[in-house]
């Protein structure tokens, strides 16, 4: 993994901080998302805000295309507002982050706890940590101009894709992403980054990331095995067949990993594997 300097935190003009970068984060996971949609959007030119469409059926819409262009659009963002959460799972750290917690919780003999929803949540809210340079760099780059009017809806679009595309193409080894480059069959072969679109980029990542997962897992696996091991020879050697192993070594486990400090300790190298 290459090492990378976190971006710095973008000036919000109005509003507190924590509500302004919330918004922020939703307004480049929609552009970010219809950018993977669509290839050539409507601009959007001389707009500070979206504005609400009037919704005709008739004479009257077929006689003023912009009413109906503008409609298409909010359409179109509210069907990439139902698509987010996959696009979320597929372009972000998320997926290996929630791997990694599954099998520990695995690891430790406890198929049910934490429940789902702390995991799940859990997860994301690392994600959002590992994510926020990439997602403040969309903020500065595309948003904000955006917003200004300064560019159109296209030109915000594809500068918010090229961190995005950054970001996975670190994350991804090199033999998957030549495995489907090939499978792609490109017409060019890909110069730069920019080159690759990301039809090829999101899978690729995605199966990058369920291998680094599993080594993560197969390394966490190992203490808790061991200690399995030890505490069924003693068993066995004590005579005690009759008395579940689990019974003594879910204990010692759950004593470990709280003495080392495990969930400060996996969350850091988590967070720290993705820089």
């Amino acid at each position: 993994m290459h090492s990378r300097e976190p971006a710095t935190a973008t000036r919000q003009r109005t509003g507190p901080g924590a509500r302004r970068a919330g918004l922020a984060f939703l307004l480049a996971l929609a552009a970010v998302c219809a950018a993977l949609i669509i290839g050539s959007p409507a601009a959007a030119q001389g707009q500070t805000t979206i504005p609400l469409p009037k919704i005709e059926v008739g004479l009257d819409a077929a006689r003023n295309p912009k009413d109906v262009s503008v409609t298409l659009q909010v359409l179109l963002l509210l069907t990439v507002l139902t698509l987010a959460p996959s696009i979320v799972i597929m372009t972000t750290a998320f997926t290996r982050i929630v791997i990694v917690l599954s099998i520990l919780r695995s690891a430790m003999g406890l198929p049910s706890v934490p429940p789902n929803q702390v995991l799940v949540g859990l997860a994301l809210m690392l994600t959002l940590f590992v994510m926020r340079p990439t997602f403040e760099q969309i903020n500065e780059e595309a948003l904000q101009p955006y917003f200004a009017n300064r560019m159109t809806f296209q030109d915000a679009a594809d500068r918010a894709i090229r961190p995005l595309r950054a970001f996975m193409i670190r994350q991804t080894y090199t033999r998957d992403m030549q495995f489907f480059v090939n499978l792609a069959k490109l017409k060019k072969p890909p110069v730069t980054q920019d080159d690759v679109p990301l039809t090829v980029v999101v899978p690729a990542f995605v199966t990058s990331e369920l291998k680094t997962a599993f080594i993560i897992g197969f390394y966490i696996y190992l203490p808790f095995l061991i200690i399995d091991m030890v505490v069924a020879s003693t068993l066995m050697s004590m005579g005690m067949m009759m008395l579940p192993p689990t019974m003594i070594s879910l204990p010692a486990k759950l004593l470990l990993f709280v003495l080392a400090n495990g969930w400060t300790l996996l969350l850091g190298s988590l967070a720290q594997g993705f820089r």
